[in-house]
């Protein structure tokens, strides 16, 4: 994968696939770091699957053998002297606090830094995707905030209209890009 985005999907379609009803994707530049979460209440994970996340052999998908996703995202953390926190509680040890939480801190003045990519259209992938989810997007910068909440969305316009529509997909890029401060993502 060439930049971060394209990580924040792969981890953020974990959590789709986990049966999350409500994901958190928040992303911080402070100082010389960039950290990005993501957060869900999906089915989560036990102790012994999270330590096996970094062998790229171990996947729980039936579709291929390997995982490569949280190894390689690890390897680019600790090559710009970050590195990557997995949480996770199985909603059969905790029925009502379940899920996961994935970060990962990068060094953004490092030489081995990717560029973070197109998070706008990141978004808008996770929401045409799967419009039920409660997805919220957070990005602090120094100088601004950029969020959307798709909760707030479904709340001004109704069950009727699904946020997948070709229009609000629109709107959405529309809302992001000019938080952003500009046609291109800042």
């Amino acid at each position: 994968m060439d930049d971060l985005s394209l990580y924040v999907l792969d981890i953020t379609m974990n959590s789709v696939r986990a049966g999350a009803e409500n994901i958190d994707i928040s992303l911080v530049e402070e100082g010389e770091w960039l950290t990005f979460s993501v957060t869900d209440d999906g089915c989560g994970m036990s102790a012994e699957q999270v330590a096996k996340l970094s062998d790229p052999f171990f996947t729980t998908r039936k579709t291929r053998k390997v995982g490569l996703g949280i190894p390689f995202l690890k390897m680019l953390a600790e090559m710009t002297g970050g590195g990557v926190e997995i949480k996770s509680t199985p909603e059969a040890e905790s029925p009502d606090s379940h899920g996961t939480v994935v970060k990962a801190t990068f060094g953004r003045d490092h030489i081995d830094f990717i560029p973070l990519g197109d998070m706008v259209e990141t978004v808008k992938t996770l929401i045409q995707g799967s419009p039920d989810i409660n997805f919220t997007y957070t990005h602090k910068m120094a100088d601004r905030e950029v969020r959307l909440s798709c909760a707030e969305l479904r709340a001004i316009l109704g069950d009727d209209i699904s946020l997948a529509a070709f229009e609000i997909l629109e709107w959405i890029d529309g809302f992001l890009r000019e938080q952003y401060g500009s046609e291109e993502q800042a």
